[in-house]
């Protein structure tokens, strides 16, 4: 069974539950919260990146549990283990209903003839609506083109965090079995052909630095031991023979090895080192490769070069031979991702499914020790009849009813257009389609103009006609003109001037933007500038300094602000914003025009 749910809506937290009332396993075994969310990066964020394989025995059954991404950037690791998946289970917010992240899991679930149990989780919410939202669950499988059979769908009412499941939407206590009962009762056992040829699609790789590569799978037909020899049908036609070392299977939160595995059952081969996600293993004597995995296009690209900045050497792993294996050993799991050179042979066009995929992949690699410069965001378009396409986003806001008017200008300035308005409580619930540049940088402004109210979320819809050009960034940066240490006298000059990103005794070079300019142009400026001593007394010459906060970007802000002419240098330590020509002069000749004020402040 895989897992489908919105962002937040509580599946790791059901998972968890599950886990804990099955009986199989000890209170040491379960430390913590959110178990499955194991990835640092995902304990943090309160996401699930990464899917996983999990193994619940129940009343001598055995619940192979797949836990998806909810975010559609990591709509790739969604395609490949659905393909492993007789049923869901559909995991709804019983406030927020039917999200368009849980739509865009379930159009993939519907196409691979997946069927679905619904449960409503959080019932337990003063402002919950079960009933409601159940209602609006089978409008949306309608709106997506369910079948009969799965319209006809089993459901049930959950608190993942209070650990109970009924059948009444009133309840407030109890167990999850009421949950294990009906996936037993609902789910049918897998349809294999026990006794045909072994075959096989790998649809994960592992890779373990004792063993190499481990390919993941279900069993589509037919058994595999320990030793037996096999054919891999690779891209284009390609076979090579080899030998499976190890067969291990899943077992409770880990794997265990086994002499033999058969049809139905979700396997790790160890051995195989030719093999890639969507290759097909199968007997040497029927080599008859099943469907490849279809992973839908990148919608977004970046540029990833090496850091050339004065500040460079912060990580261990510095050079641009460094970055490209880094980026080919991530090609070998991350099916959504692309990787081309760039004309100039220094740099590398990344391209993925969204700004949360690429910049996952980026957080990732800083914290691994690497050291690198990225540019803007680029949206990837098409040319389709002779006219340019450009991906579209559905994207849905909720807001308090009285900051609408923010919301809609913000939007409707980046040609957005309002589909569907309705009322939830006291939050304006908003529907939009809009073209994936207007996205970007869009998440910081709807904040700033609603207090921090607004919630917003956004799936890739299809593409539509290019739609013109949308506002860029309205204000200007600051750019450093000298290098050192920033000193709090230069910055008590600058803050009257616009908003900081750096603070005293942040070293700047040369090139480096140190802040946001309250005008729409670039002003060169130095935060190193030191007061002038004297042995003169005069009233007032010796007033406190006292400073703002800067600003503080996290990796996606700073990837969403940044211009064409701008790039975030990401260390292990450090995230900084740099214009790509360090010295004013060079900058002015790359433009073409002397459009920067100086400043000796």
């Amino acid at each position: 069974m895989a897992i489908i749910a919105h962002v937040d809506h509580g599946k790791t937290t059901l998972v968890d539950a599950m886990l804990r009332q099955s009986g199989q396993f000890r209170e040491s075994q379960l430390q913590g919260e959110r178990i499955l969310d194991s990835n640092d990066l995902e304990r943090e964020r309160g996401i699930t990146i990464l899917a996983k394989n999990i193994a619940i025995p129940y009343e001598g059954v055995k619940i192979n549990l797949i836990d998806t991404p909810g975010h559609a950037d990591f709509g790739g690791e969604v395609e490949r283990t659905l393909q492993m998946a007789d049923s869901a289970l559909v995991l709804v917010d019983a406030f927020e209903g039917p999200m368009p992240q849980t739509k865009f899991v379930l159009r993939k679930a519907f196409a691979n003839h997946i069927r679905p149990i619904v449960v409503i989780n959080k019932i337990d919410r003063p402002d919950a609506r079960p009933q409601e939202v159940l209602n609006e669950i089978f409008d949306t499988f309608v709106e997506l083109g369910a079948d009969e059979f799965a319209l006809d769908f089993p459901y049930i009412f959950a608190s993942g965090r209070a650990g109970f499941a009924s059948h009444d939407s009133q309840a407030r206590e109890g167990n999850i079995r009421p949950l294990l009962d009906l996936i037993l009762e609902k789910v049918p056992g897998p349809l294999v052909e026990m006794d045909a040829p072994f075959r096989m699609l790998c649809t994960t790789l592992d890779f373990s630095e004792y063993v190499g590569r481990i390919a993941i799978g279900r069993i589509a037909s037919g058994s595999v031991k320990r030793a037996q020899k096999v054919a891999l049908l690779l891209d284009e036609n390609k076979v090579i023979n080899d030998t499976v070392e190890k067969v291990m299977t899943f077992d409770k939160l880990g794997r265990i090895e086994v002499e033999e595995a058969s049809a139905g059952d979700i396997v790790a081969l160890v051995g195989l080192e030719e093999i890639s996600i969507g290759d097909t293993i199968a007997d040497p004597e029927h080599p008859n490769p099943l469907p490849r995995i279809a992973v839908d296009e990148p919608t977004i690209s970046m540029i990833f070069g090496v850091n050339n900045s004065p500040l460079v050497g912060e990580g261990k792993y510095l050079t641009s031979r460094h970055i490209y294996d880094r980026l080919i050993r991530e090609l070998r799991s991350n099916v959504a991702l692309r990787i081309e050179p760039t004309e100039d042979g220094e740099a590398y066009e990344v391209s993925g499914r969204g700004l949360l995929h690429l910049s996952v992949l980026i957080e990732t690699m800083r914290r691994e020790g690497f050291e690198l410069s990225v540019g803007k965001p680029q949206v990837i378009l098409k040319r389709i009849d002779g006219q340019v396409y450009e991906p579209y986003e559905e994207l849905v806001v909720d807001v308090p009813q009285n900051l609408m008017g923010p919301v809609m200008e913000l939007v409707g300035q980046r040609r957005g257009e309002l589909g569907k308005m309705e009322v939830k409580g006291e939050y304006a619930h908003l529907e939009f389609v809009i073209p994936a540049r207007g996205l970007l940088g869009l998440r910081t402004r709807l904040l700033s103009a609603t207090q921090g109210e607004a919630m917003m979320h956004h799936v890739f819809q299809d593409y539509q006609p290019f739609k013109g050009d949308i506002p860029r960034r309205l204000n200007g940066v600051m750019v450093s003109m000298a290098s050192g240490q920033v000193n709090s006298f230069a910055l008590d000059n600058l803050q009257q001037r616009g908003t900081m990103f750096v603070k005293p005794g942040d070293p700047v070079y040369e090139g480096m933007i140190v802040a946001e300019n309250a005008r729409d142009e670039d002003m060169s400026v130095n935060p190193i500038k030191e007061k002038k001593l004297t042995n003169m007394r005069a009233s007032g010459s010796d007033k406190n300094i006292l400073l703002k906060p800067p600003r503080l970007l996290s990796l996606e802000l700073a990837l969403e602000y940044i211009e064409d002419d701008e790039m975030v240098e990401v260390t292990p330590s450090s995230i900084r914003l740099r214009k790509k020509h360090l010295t004013e002069e060079a900058r002015r000749r790359s433009s073409g025009k002397g459009k920067f004020a100086t400043s000796t402040s």
